[in-house]
Protein backbone atom coordinates (compact mmCIF):
# COMPACT_ATOMS: atom_id res chain seq x y z
CA UNK A 1 0.00 0.00 0.00
CA UNK A 2 0.90 3.55 -0.97
CA UNK A 3 1.91 6.42 1.77
CA UNK A 4 1.06 9.86 1.50
CA UNK A 5 3.16 12.51 2.05
CA UNK A 6 1.48 15.74 3.03
CA UNK A 7 2.73 19.66 3.98
CA UNK A 8 1.50 22.49 5.96
CA UNK A 9 1.95 24.92 4.45
CA UNK A 10 2.70 27.53 7.28
CA UNK A 11 5.25 30.20 8.33
CA UNK A 12 7.35 30.29 11.54
CA UNK A 13 5.04 32.62 13.12
CA UNK A 14 2.29 30.19 13.02
CA UNK A 15 2.80 28.14 15.84
CA UNK A 16 -0.22 27.92 18.34
CA UNK A 17 -1.23 28.90 21.65
CA UNK A 18 1.94 30.96 22.63
CA UNK A 19 1.07 33.57 24.84
CA UNK A 20 4.09 36.21 22.72
CA UNK A 21 2.57 34.86 19.19
CA UNK A 22 2.51 38.03 16.86
CA UNK A 23 -1.55 38.36 15.97
CA UNK A 24 -3.50 38.31 13.02
CA UNK A 25 -2.39 41.98 12.43
CA UNK A 26 0.95 41.68 13.10
CA UNK A 27 2.27 38.82 10.58
CA UNK A 28 2.62 40.95 7.49
CA UNK A 29 5.46 42.97 9.02
CA UNK A 30 7.25 40.18 9.56
CA UNK A 31 10.00 38.69 8.08
CA UNK A 32 8.80 35.90 6.44
CA UNK A 33 10.68 33.01 5.54
CA UNK A 34 7.96 30.81 3.33
CA UNK A 35 9.11 31.73 0.34
CA UNK A 36 12.69 30.16 0.69
CA UNK A 37 11.61 27.12 2.91
CA UNK A 38 8.30 26.19 0.82
CA UNK A 39 10.81 26.28 -2.49
CA UNK A 40 13.89 24.30 -1.20
CA UNK A 41 10.90 21.67 0.01
CA UNK A 42 9.72 21.53 -2.74
CA UNK A 43 13.00 21.20 -4.34
CA UNK A 44 14.06 18.38 -2.07
CA UNK A 45 11.04 16.32 -2.81
CA UNK A 46 11.13 16.91 -6.84
CA UNK A 47 14.84 15.73 -6.43
CA UNK A 48 12.94 11.77 -6.04
CA UNK A 49 9.86 12.76 -8.37
CA UNK A 50 7.42 12.59 -5.23
CA UNK A 51 4.14 13.94 -5.41
CA UNK A 52 2.55 15.65 -2.08
CA UNK A 53 -0.47 17.28 -0.78
CA UNK A 54 0.24 20.62 -0.15
CA UNK A 55 -2.26 22.22 3.01
CA UNK A 56 -1.97 25.65 2.11
CA UNK A 57 -3.10 28.27 4.73
CA UNK A 58 -5.43 30.90 3.17
CA UNK A 59 -3.16 33.53 4.66
CA UNK A 60 0.31 32.43 2.79
CA UNK A 61 -2.21 31.66 -0.09
CA UNK A 62 -2.96 35.41 -0.86
CA UNK A 63 0.05 36.80 0.40
CA UNK A 64 2.02 34.55 -1.58
CA UNK A 65 -0.01 33.23 -4.49
CA UNK A 66 2.71 32.39 -6.99
CA UNK A 67 3.45 29.35 -4.23
CA UNK A 68 0.33 27.94 -4.62
CA UNK A 69 0.56 28.02 -8.36
CA UNK A 70 4.80 26.88 -8.11
CA UNK A 71 3.14 23.56 -6.27
CA UNK A 72 0.43 22.86 -8.49
CA UNK A 73 2.50 23.18 -11.87
CA UNK A 74 4.74 20.82 -10.02
CA UNK A 75 2.05 18.45 -9.97
CA UNK A 76 1.44 18.53 -6.53
CA UNK A 77 -2.13 18.67 -4.47
CA UNK A 78 -3.66 21.96 -3.11
CA UNK A 79 -5.54 21.57 -0.27
CA UNK A 80 -7.09 23.57 2.36
CA UNK A 81 -5.28 24.62 5.90
CA UNK A 82 -8.17 26.80 6.90
CA UNK A 83 -7.35 30.97 6.88
CA UNK A 84 -6.18 32.28 10.05
CA UNK A 85 -4.84 28.76 11.80
CA UNK A 86 -7.59 28.76 14.41
CA UNK A 87 -8.21 26.05 16.17
CA UNK A 88 -11.83 24.47 15.34
CA UNK A 89 -12.99 24.32 19.06
CA UNK A 90 -12.58 27.95 19.04
CA UNK A 91 -15.09 28.89 16.29
CA UNK A 92 -18.31 29.24 16.27
CA UNK A 93 -19.96 26.58 13.24
CA UNK A 94 -20.66 29.71 11.33
CA UNK A 95 -17.24 30.62 11.67
CA UNK A 96 -16.03 27.74 10.51
CA UNK A 97 -18.42 27.13 7.35
CA UNK A 98 -17.08 30.89 6.48
CA UNK A 99 -13.67 30.18 6.65
CA UNK A 100 -13.15 27.27 5.05
CA UNK A 101 -15.31 28.28 2.38
CA UNK A 102 -13.38 31.58 1.82
CA UNK A 103 -10.01 29.28 1.54
CA UNK A 104 -11.31 27.19 -0.72
CA UNK A 105 -12.35 29.49 -2.89
CA UNK A 106 -9.11 32.01 -2.64
CA UNK A 107 -7.25 28.36 -3.71
CA UNK A 108 -9.27 27.32 -6.31
CA UNK A 109 -9.25 31.20 -7.82
CA UNK A 110 -5.31 31.08 -7.67
CA UNK A 111 -4.38 27.04 -8.63
CA UNK A 112 -7.16 26.86 -11.43
CA UNK A 113 -8.34 23.44 -9.75
CA UNK A 114 -10.69 22.07 -7.40
CA UNK A 115 -9.72 21.93 -4.19
CA UNK A 116 -11.30 18.83 -2.26
CA UNK A 117 -8.98 18.24 1.02
CA UNK A 118 -8.57 20.05 4.02
CA UNK A 119 -6.86 19.95 7.62
CA UNK A 120 -8.02 21.80 10.31
CA UNK A 121 -4.96 23.51 12.72
CA UNK A 122 -3.28 21.79 15.33
CA UNK A 123 -5.41 18.76 14.48
CA UNK A 124 -8.05 20.44 16.28
CA UNK A 125 -11.34 18.54 15.39
CA UNK A 126 -12.58 17.22 18.55
CA UNK A 127 -15.85 15.96 20.66
CA UNK A 128 -16.94 19.47 21.06
CA UNK A 129 -17.28 20.41 17.49
CA UNK A 130 -19.92 17.89 16.48
CA UNK A 131 -20.43 20.20 13.38
CA UNK A 132 -17.17 19.92 11.93
CA UNK A 133 -18.07 17.16 8.87
CA UNK A 134 -20.92 18.46 8.21
CA UNK A 135 -19.85 22.03 7.77
CA UNK A 136 -16.75 20.58 5.66
CA UNK A 137 -19.35 18.82 2.83
CA UNK A 138 -21.57 22.12 2.94
CA UNK A 139 -18.81 24.14 1.89
CA UNK A 140 -18.08 21.19 -0.76
CA UNK A 141 -15.02 19.18 0.77
CA UNK A 142 -14.68 15.56 -0.40
CA UNK A 143 -11.85 14.59 2.59
CA UNK A 144 -10.66 15.38 5.56
CA UNK A 145 -7.33 14.44 7.61
CA UNK A 146 -7.73 16.58 10.84
CA UNK A 147 -8.67 13.97 13.28
CA UNK A 148 -6.07 13.25 15.48
CA UNK A 149 -7.18 9.49 17.42
CA UNK A 150 -4.42 10.25 20.80
CA UNK A 151 -4.15 12.88 23.09
CA UNK A 152 -2.46 16.15 22.55
CA UNK A 153 -2.09 19.36 23.68
CA UNK A 154 -4.93 20.86 21.80
CA UNK A 155 -7.16 18.75 19.37
CA UNK A 156 -7.38 15.28 19.75
CA UNK A 157 -10.11 12.95 19.74
CA UNK A 158 -10.24 9.34 21.27
CA UNK A 159 -11.02 7.08 18.46
CA UNK A 160 -10.28 3.72 17.60
CA UNK A 161 -10.55 4.23 14.16
CA UNK A 162 -7.17 4.03 12.81
CA UNK A 163 -7.67 3.39 9.16
CA UNK A 164 -9.17 5.67 6.64
CA UNK A 165 -13.08 5.87 6.67
CA UNK A 166 -16.14 7.66 5.39
CA UNK A 167 -18.42 9.74 7.51
CA UNK A 168 -21.88 9.86 6.32
CA UNK A 169 -23.35 13.18 6.18
CA UNK A 170 -27.00 13.17 4.94
CA UNK A 171 -27.18 11.89 1.26
CA UNK A 172 -23.28 12.69 1.23
CA UNK A 173 -20.07 11.41 2.35
CA UNK A 174 -17.10 12.61 3.17
CA UNK A 175 -13.52 10.65 3.32
CA UNK A 176 -11.76 10.88 7.22
CA UNK A 177 -7.76 10.20 7.26
CA UNK A 178 -6.96 10.14 11.19
CA UNK A 179 -3.26 10.67 11.28
CA UNK A 180 -1.41 7.50 11.81
CA UNK A 181 -0.19 6.38 15.25
CA UNK A 182 0.51 3.07 16.48
CA UNK A 183 -0.60 1.51 19.64
CA UNK A 184 2.61 1.12 21.97
CA UNK A 185 2.01 -0.75 25.35
CA UNK A 186 -1.89 0.18 24.97
CA UNK A 187 -1.53 3.94 23.87
CA UNK A 188 -1.90 5.39 20.52
CA UNK A 189 1.09 7.13 19.55
CA UNK A 190 2.29 8.96 16.25
CA UNK A 191 5.87 8.40 14.74
CA UNK A 192 5.48 10.10 11.68
CA UNK A 193 5.18 14.07 11.77
CA UNK A 194 5.96 17.38 12.93
CA UNK A 195 7.71 17.07 16.87
CA UNK A 196 6.92 13.49 16.47
CA UNK A 197 9.06 12.89 13.21
CA UNK A 198 11.67 15.23 14.93
CA UNK A 199 11.88 13.50 18.10
CA UNK A 200 12.00 9.86 17.31
CA UNK A 201 14.98 8.22 15.93
CA UNK A 202 14.29 7.99 11.92
CA UNK A 203 15.09 3.96 12.43
CA UNK A 204 11.66 3.93 14.99
CA UNK A 205 9.65 5.55 13.05
CA UNK A 206 10.87 3.56 10.11
CA UNK A 207 9.79 0.37 12.12
CA UNK A 208 6.37 1.52 13.05
CA UNK A 209 5.68 2.46 9.63
CA UNK A 210 6.37 -0.72 8.55
CA UNK A 211 4.14 -1.99 11.54
CA UNK A 212 1.22 0.21 10.07
CA UNK A 213 1.14 -1.11 6.50
CA UNK A 214 0.90 -4.41 8.02
CA UNK A 215 -2.37 -3.36 9.10
CA UNK A 216 -3.35 -2.41 6.21
CA UNK A 217 -3.30 1.69 6.39
CA UNK A 218 -1.53 4.06 5.01
CA UNK A 219 0.96 5.99 6.60
CA UNK A 220 0.38 9.69 6.96
CA UNK A 221 3.39 11.85 6.73
CA UNK A 222 3.33 15.45 7.70
CA UNK A 223 5.85 17.87 7.85
CA UNK A 224 6.07 22.28 8.10
CA UNK A 225 8.23 23.87 5.82
CA UNK A 226 9.94 25.62 8.70
CA UNK A 227 10.92 22.45 10.03
CA UNK A 228 14.08 22.24 7.39
CA UNK A 229 14.96 25.71 8.65
CA UNK A 230 17.15 25.92 11.62
CA UNK A 231 18.10 29.47 11.16
CA UNK A 232 14.33 30.49 11.80
CA UNK A 233 13.77 33.27 14.33
CA UNK A 234 12.27 31.56 17.52
CA UNK A 235 9.10 32.88 19.47
CA UNK A 236 9.44 33.25 23.71
CA UNK A 237 7.64 30.00 24.58
CA UNK A 238 7.80 27.94 27.74
CA UNK A 239 10.57 25.07 27.90
CA UNK A 240 8.11 22.25 26.66
CA UNK A 241 6.63 24.46 23.98
CA UNK A 242 10.16 25.59 23.04
CA UNK A 243 11.17 21.52 22.73
CA UNK A 244 8.23 20.39 21.07
CA UNK A 245 8.73 23.33 18.72
CA UNK A 246 12.39 23.57 17.67
CA UNK A 247 13.95 20.24 19.03
CA UNK A 248 16.23 18.56 16.29
CA UNK A 249 15.17 21.01 13.20
CA UNK A 250 18.63 19.61 11.69
CA UNK A 251 17.39 15.74 11.13
CA UNK A 252 14.27 16.88 9.27
CA UNK A 253 15.96 17.20 5.82
CA UNK A 254 17.28 13.94 5.86
CA UNK A 255 14.58 12.34 7.12
CA UNK A 256 11.99 12.97 4.41
CA UNK A 257 14.60 11.89 2.17
CA UNK A 258 15.06 8.63 3.96
CA UNK A 259 11.27 8.59 3.77
CA UNK A 260 10.77 8.69 0.30
CA UNK A 261 13.89 6.39 -0.45
CA UNK A 262 12.10 4.01 1.21
CA UNK A 263 7.79 4.06 1.12
CA UNK A 264 6.35 4.65 -1.88
CA UNK A 265 4.35 7.64 -1.69
CA UNK A 266 0.95 9.91 -3.30
CA UNK A 267 -1.48 12.23 -2.55
CA UNK A 268 -4.68 11.60 -0.60
CA UNK A 269 -6.85 12.73 -3.94
CA UNK A 270 -4.94 9.98 -5.87
CA UNK A 271 -4.82 7.37 -3.16
CA UNK A 272 -8.69 7.70 -3.18
CA UNK A 273 -8.78 7.20 -6.72
CA UNK A 274 -6.84 3.95 -6.33
CA UNK A 275 -7.53 2.62 -3.33
CA UNK A 276 -11.55 3.70 -2.58
CA UNK A 277 -14.73 2.72 -3.74
CA UNK A 278 -16.86 5.47 -2.58
CA UNK A 279 -19.92 3.46 -3.09
CA UNK A 280 -19.02 0.90 -0.95
CA UNK A 281 -17.53 2.61 2.32
CA UNK A 282 -19.82 2.50 5.10
CA UNK A 283 -19.52 4.68 8.17
CA UNK A 284 -17.11 3.57 10.81
CA UNK A 285 -15.36 0.74 9.33
CA UNK A 286 -11.98 0.04 7.53
CA UNK A 287 -11.90 1.63 4.30
CA UNK A 288 -8.29 0.85 2.75
CA UNK A 289 -7.96 -2.68 0.69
Amino acid sequence: MKCILSVDVEDWFHILEIPDAPNVDEWGTLHSRIEENFVKLLDIIDERNVKVTCFFLGWVAAKYPHLVREASQRGHEIASHGYYHELVYRMTAQEFLEDITKTKTLLEDISGKKVSGYRSAGFSTTESTPWFFEKLVQAGYEYDSSIFPAPRAHGGMKSNLYAPYAVNVGSSRIIEFPISVKNVLGFPICFFGGGYLRFFPYIISRRMAKKVLKDNRPVIFYIHPREIDPGQPRLKMNITRRFKSYFNLRSTRSKIVKIMDDFELTTFRSFINEYFNVEEVTNGEKRSS
